[in-house]
């Protein structure tokens, strides 16, 4: 027997509670119990496991084996992981609410006093314990590292001062500021989550501060490195977990190190859930992913070479995938985009030419934009018609959801949109029909795409059209999307399209950043976001009153103490951001289809796929999918 096996044996006869005698043993793992090279179930959960009741509508408790595989368009996408596995120190539930995970328990005071209360005995996938010392690493000696962190995640600052980090004892740390900080605990439970926990006992080697010169050189060479801080950054990097010796708290591990064209995840022994049968999770042993070209995953999903699929695909794959049900052992589901909007335009408020910059930022014009579009037509010619004509907002299933929000200058009324271009001077034409410009120009409206979606291209096509109708003419310019952002930020685009809202199923304690002037990223008015993101040193102030608006509202939300408040102002910047048209929606609630085998079980029928808040799979708890032999 090894060192390891007998400590965790002498913490399990000391600290097992009276349910640890109903634990049911991996299959896959009872070997190695039995050589010694692994302690024993009851030795590897923490005291208080987090206990799932897997049941309701096409959800049972589920039995161990097998492997799953998925289908990867570069070594980069091993991240999904990471997204789908979800185990945060928080987390949001199927119902958007957030839940302890990790943590036992936490409190939260005055909305800027967090206590985290740790699961005694939870342990990293190589047997370690988890500590309050990997707490305190995390945030000392890497997040304020200037080092290793050249910038402060913003979500660990508020008025721009850190937290007063304290170890209150064994199973206990607090973060304490001066003001309410709202985004804390979502940004713990989000895809691309807030590292606050870090194997301190395995990353100290690759740190300064904890590693002799001589022997820290010797590791920087050996990992073909050029100075220390690169060697911790790839040897800690939690979210694309390309070092396979990291130790995780995910449901699975990476054991494969990179370069490879396929990625073995294998069963994390030390994971903290279990179902209410004492089968520890996860119930699937290990997941293969599989690079491919991403043209050619569609074609290998509907050929079987694929347990669990829905990165690229598409909508435009469905009825090829349900045929291929007939000939693969292959199911097909629907889920709903949880995007704002399938795709959207966005004017740029912030476009160089100034007569083109005053007619984007008279709200007539964008409403008319909005009015003149035909949805029902995009709907049916695109969408088989399953999708919600709708603006660019919250979708149904976001407690803060309101059919004025979706309705707002959704509906077809040319005669309207015609009206509102004469009311505000755009009355002339020429003899093609085409309204002019205050200075006599033709109206032509240059949408600039990525053109990496067609469907983009497809329904501005059908736009065309739309606003050919009321006198304004659409050319469509395709560009690269590095290409595309750097022309937004300076001004020289127009108008866009990309994809909506990213966040459809917002909470009110979810940040709203989206709907304010707040990053360099947003393309409808990149210039203000920036000027938000550098506290003014760069970028111009926002000159429109509603926006304006919008970004008092967004620093209101960060100063409220509780949900009610920050409701009533994601109230009122919703209906403001809807009425103004800053971004004009066609469609949600677009389908996207998952591929399953036909032997994989409680997957839901029906969710919400998105990055954020869902995972993905995430909330939907990836690690209770299991294989069922019997079953076809």
């Amino acid at each position: 027997m090894n060192l390891r096996f007998l400590t965790g044996l002498l913490v399990f006869l000391l600290c097992a509670v009276p349910a640890a005698a109903g634990y049911i043993e991996p299959d896959s793992l009872k070997d190695k119990v039995t050589k010694g090279e692994l302690p024993p179930i009851d030795a590897r959960l923490p005291q208080h496991p987090l206990r799932l009741n897997i049941t309701g509508e096409g959800k049972a408790p589920g039995q161990y084996g097998g492997t799953a595989r998925i289908l990867i368009g570069g070594q980069r996408n091993i991240s999904l992981m990471t997204v789908y596995g979800y185990s945060r120190l928080v987390r949001y539930d199927e119902k958007l609410e957030l839940q302890p995970d990790l943590l036992e328990s936490y409190d939260v005071k005055e909305g800027r006093i967090f206590t985290f209360h740790l699961r005694a005995g939870l342990r990293w996938s190589d047997g370690e314990p988890v500590t309050t010392e990997d707490f305190r690493y995390a945030l000392e000696d890497v997040q304020f590292n200037e080092d290793l962190s050249k910038v402060v995640s913003p979500y660990l600052l508020v008025n721009g001062k850190p937290p007063v980090f304290e170890i209150i004892d064994d199973q206990t740390v607090r973060y304490t500021w001066e003001a309410p900080n709202p985004d804390f605990l979502p940004q713990i439970a989000a895809p691309q989550a807030l590292s606050l926990v870090m194997p301190a006992h395995y990353l100290k080697q690759f740190h300064k501060k904890y590693q002799t010169e001589e022997k820290l050189d010797e590791l920087v060479k050996a990992n073909s490195e050029k100075k220390w801080t690169g060697l911790h950054i790839n040897k800690a990097r939690q979210y694309r977990p390309e070092n396979p010796d990291l130790p995780t708290l995910d449901p699975w591990h990476n054991v494969t190190k990179p370069p490879s064209e396929q990625f073995v995840f294998e069963r994390n022994p030390y994971f903290h859930r279990v179902d209410q049968n004492g089968r520890q999770l996860p119930y699937i042993d290990r997941f293969v992913l599989n690079v491919s070209s991403s043209s050619l995953i569609p074609a290998k999903t509907g050929a079987g070479e694929a347990d669990l699929q829905a990165q690229n695909i598409g909508f435009a794959d469905y009825t090829f995938l349900k045929e291929a049900e007939g000939s693969h052992p292959i199911k097909v589901k629907l889920w709903e985009s949880g995007r704002g909007s399938r795709v959207a335009l966005f004017p740029n408020l912030n476009f160089e030419d100034p007569v083109w910059r005053k007619v984007l930022q008279d709200v007539r014009f964008r409403r008319a934009l909005s009015l003149a579009i035909d949805r029902n037509e995009i709907n049916q010619a695109k969408f088989f018609g399953l999708s919600t004509p709708s603006a660019d907002t919250v979708l149904p299933a976001s407690p803060l959801y309101r059919e004025e929000y979706a309705k707002a200058y959704a509906d077809f009324d040319p005669t309207k949109a015609n009206a509102l271009l004469d009311e505000m001077g755009l009355d002339k034409r020429d003899n093609d029909g085409v309204r002019l410009l205050p200075d006599g120009r033709r109206a032509e409206i240059i949408v600039e795409t990525a053109g990496e979606d067609p469907v983009e291209t497809d329904v501005l096509q059908l736009i065309t059209d739309h606003w050919g109708a009321v006198g304004l003419k659409l050319v469509i310019r395709t560009s690269q999307t590095d290409v595309l952002r750097s022309r937004v930020i300076g001004g020289t685009t127009m108008m866009t399209m990309s994809s909506g809202l990213d966040n459809g199923t917002p909470t009110a304690d979810m940040n709203p950043r989206a709907l304010a002037p707040t990053s360099h990223e947003q393309l409808q008015w990149p210039q203000w976001g920036i000027f938000v993101e550098s506290a003014g040193e760069k970028g111009t102030q926002a000159d429109l009153k509603e926006a304006k608006e919008l970004d008092d509202l967004y620093g209101q939300w960060h100063k409220a103490t509780d949900s009610q408040a920050r409701t009533d102002i994601w109230h009122r910047m919703l209906s403001l951001y809807t009425s103004q048209v800053f971004s004009i929606g066609i469609v949600n609630a677009t389908k996207q289809p998952v591929v399953i085998s036909s032997k994989l079980r409680n997957v839901p029928d029906k969710g919400l796929y998105s990055f954020d808040p869902t995972c993905y799979f995430g909330v939907y708890g990836m690690d209770t999918f299991w294989f069922d032999k019997e079953g076809s």
